[in-house]
């Protein structure tokens, strides 16, 4: 009894830390598939936020959805993950703010612009309260998702892990400035290739602490 009872919460832990490893390869395949075979999108030009308009719309946005349930997920797994100790209350709730930001993306579309969907006329276009709201809710999980990035590397540090702590605090550096850099660069290449690069960089950075953390669970 006393065994069947401890392996219960140590299954349901790996198992929402288990939503934080497919996370974001999960919306990173799907947001790339959608980049590379919708009609006028361009990476370099558009943000993954615009595949959430035109006909196909719905897709991105269930990726918005979904994701952000995953990492809203992952955030309770690390939550028992991480306790007790340095982390263990700051890094899910940052997780988590951010997966529930995702949830805000899908809920305020981003405004069509930049010639995309098709049909859309060249340049930034109007502002709606729905893209205003957009950005608003994207910025909060941004920053949240960079300080988690921090804060992580923290308890790494202390635990002698210097290269984990490295890679956390670098991740979270990239991940904000990439975001700063496309809320500020008016649409240049530069700025959405580093934002896709961040994007990319904190959805691993989040797959590797679930992955590590589970392997300490099993």
């Amino acid at each position: 009894m006393t065994q069947i009872a401890f392996s219960r919460p140590v299954s349901a832990q790996r198992l929402l830390l288990g939503c934080g490893v497919v996370a974001g390869p999960s919306y990173v395949t799907v947001a790339m598939a959608q980049a590379l075979t919708r009609e006028g999108f361009d990476l370099a030009r558009h943000p993954w936020s615009y595949l959430a308009n035109g006909d196909l719309g719905w897709i991105q946005t269930a990726n918005f959805v979904l994701t952000g349930l995953a990492t809203i997920a992952a955030a309770v797994g690390l939550r028992r993950a991480l306790a007790p100790g340095r982390a263990a209350r700051w890094a899910p709730i940052l997780v988590g703010v951010f997966g529930a930001s995702m949830i805000g993306a899908a809920i305020f579309p981003a405004d069509p612009a930049m010639g995309f969907p098709a049909g859309t006329p060249e340049g930034p276009g109007a502002v709606t309260l729905s893209g205003t709201l957009h950005m608003a809710v994207g910025g909060v999980g941004f920053l949240c998702m960079a300080a988690a990035c921090h804060v992580v590397a923290s308890r790494q540090a202390r635990e002698g892990r210097g290269g984990s702590a490295l890679h956390s605090r670098v991740t979270g550096i990239l991940f904000l400035g990439s975001f700063a850099g496309i809320a500020a660069g008016g649409g240049a290449a530069w700025t959405n290739l580093m934002f896709v690069a961040g994007i990319v960089a904190v959805w691993t950075w989040l797959s590797l602490v679930s992955l590590d953390l589970s392997r300490e669970a099993a």
